[in-house]
């Protein structure tokens, strides 16, 4: 399946600039951890970040409590920033389409066409290998 296209530098412009909510799916309270670095970035340039992870549930990462899925956020959710391996990132868009997110972003390295193709079927943006923190400076 290679025919999934990323949206255009303007879409993506415009889906950073239109975000304010970001649930963060896999991340890490290891400031070596690309996962960490990213959310700090992100909540320094004024998005809201909930950390998702299920083993750090209740604990704190950069000020904000973790929940253990997507399904324990009660405000709505603009973008589900996926940091998990290529295979686990459908179960995370299914996720994300359950809380009714309105995009899924899959971090550097993450890979999954079917998983891009299920969410845009179902009314979202989808973001495949690429980084949040690597295109608000590059499209700014």
């Amino acid at each position: 399946m290679d025919e999934f296209q990323n949206p255009t530098d303007p879409e993506i412009k415009t889906l950073l600039e239109t975000t304010k909510t970001i649930a963060l799916v896999g991340a890490s309270p290891k400031p070596e951890r690309p996962s960490n670095r990213v959310m700090k970035f992100l909540l320094d340039q004024g998005y809201r970040v909930i950390p998702v992870n299920p083993g750090q549930e209740g604990d704190t990462i950069h000020g904000q409590t973790v929940v253990a899925q997507l399904s324990d956020i009660a405000d709505p959710v603009d973008m589900v920033d996926i940091f998990r391996n290529s295979e686990d990132a459908a179960g995370v868009v299914d996720d994300a389409i359950a809380i009714g997110a309105k995009s899924v972003w899959m971090q550097l390295g993450v890979i999954n066409p079917e998983a891009c193709a299920k969410a845009k079927a179902n009314g979202m943006t989808a973001v495949m290998d690429r980084c949040p923190a690597i295109e608000l400076p590059r499209l700014s």
